[in-house]
């Protein structure tokens, strides 16, 4: 009843046309990464950062500087180690995000000069 409504335009709307069937060649397709590769090795390089500098921190707070085992301190500390990796990504972050602006606006100049 109304639940089959739609059913037979949207099915037919999807129906792709290839070249020999009278439709545009699409021409070759593009294989290139979404993402970048040195985006993907810099957010792997913090995530490892956000991994180890905070544990390790803790650790080593806690054997050396409070060696009374004051874990509340080396806690504390490590959180101030996960929060400068953090700002140190997001600083990162947008240093790539003006560079990438600047190169777009050299390109233009440079094509309008041409």
């Amino acid at each position: 009843m109304a639940s089959h409504r739609g059913t037979v335009s949207s099915s037919l709307s999807e129906k792709t046309v290839t070249p020999s069937q009278g439709g545009a060649d699409p021409g070759p397709s593009d294989t290139s990464p979404a993402v970048p590769a040195d985006v993907i090795y810099k957010l792997l390089g913090f995530t490892l950062a956000m991994i180890v500098f905070p544990i390790g921190s803790y650790f080593f707070t806690l054997k050396t500087v409070f060696k009374a085992g004051n874990a509340t301190y080396a806690g504390g500390f490590a959180a101030i180690m996960a929060n400068v990796v953090l700002v140190g990504y997001v600083i990162v972050a947008m240093r790539e995000d003006q560079s990438d602006k600047l190169e777009a606006e050299r390109a233009k100049k440079g094509k309008k000069a041409q």
